[in-house]
């Protein structure tokens, strides 16, 4: 009898989560994708996230809070502008302490639940921030906590921390998810919320040298 692989695949409703958990899809596993609202200021890339979710045909999509409303984040605190541009070598208002440290944290647990043998998270260290918690080094080291955290690993089982997009530029990642079919349409990369992205976040800017680069539309304009 053939084992079913099973992958929990963290979804923000961004570009970057879509390729990841659509890598994770193409390499043969069922998707558990996993949405955290946090107490973001912008709830829409929620509705995104639940967009990709059906685009994928997940086998579930859990939704779950974690308040992170009290944190000092251009993300979560109301009196903190969101930021026109990000310096190279300094990290940005746009940080959430700790925030994919909870996030992986809850993953785990919901491997653990449905016996997953993988996680996938769309973290990157190339076009992005400076966020401590996108490094390479931040995987590594998360993954021996999750080899010694959990009743699985500690059995002989396995569950694997996978950072597909970590290496990636913006542009790597949009030609990759067009080659995986994907329709990034339905995606939402602003930190804004509103009926069109802003266009002047370092997010949207990102985004969109991304785009540029692999010369095709984003059709979310």
């Amino acid at each position: 009898m053939k084992m079913v692989k099973k992958a929990v695949c963290l979804i923000s409703g961004g570009m970057d989560s879509f390729v990841s958990a659509a890598i994770a899809k193409h390499k043969g596993y069922k998707i558990y994708a996993l949405t955290v609202n946090y107490g973001q200021k912008n709830k829409k890339e929620i509705s995104s996230a639940v967009k990709i979710a059906e685009f994928l045909k997940v086998e579930r999509h859990l939704i779950t809070k974690a308040a992170l409303s009290w944190t000092k984040s251009a993300l979560t605190d109301a009196k903190i502008k969101i930021p026109r541009e990000i310096r190279k070598g300094e990290i940005p208002l746009t940080y959430v302490p700790a925030r994919n440290t909870i996030f992986i944290s809850i993953a785990l647990a919901l491997a653990e639940t449905v016996d997953a043998g993988a996680i996938f998270i769309g973290v990157n260290a190339v076009d992005f921030s400076g966020y401590p918690d996108c490094r390479p080094e931040y995987i590594r080291r998360f993954q021996r906590l999750i080899n010694s955290a959990t009743k699985k690993t500690c059995g002989g089982g396995s569950i694997r921390l996978q950072a597909p997009l970590l290496r990636m530029s913006k542009e790597e990642i949009v030609k990759k998810g067009l080659s995986l079919g994907l329709d990034f349409s339905i995606t939402w990369s602003c930190y804004k919320s509103g009926k069109k992205p802003c266009g002047q976040c370092p997010s949207c800017i990102i985004r969109a040298k991304g785009f540029s680069a692999a010369q095709t539309p984003d059709l979310i304009n």
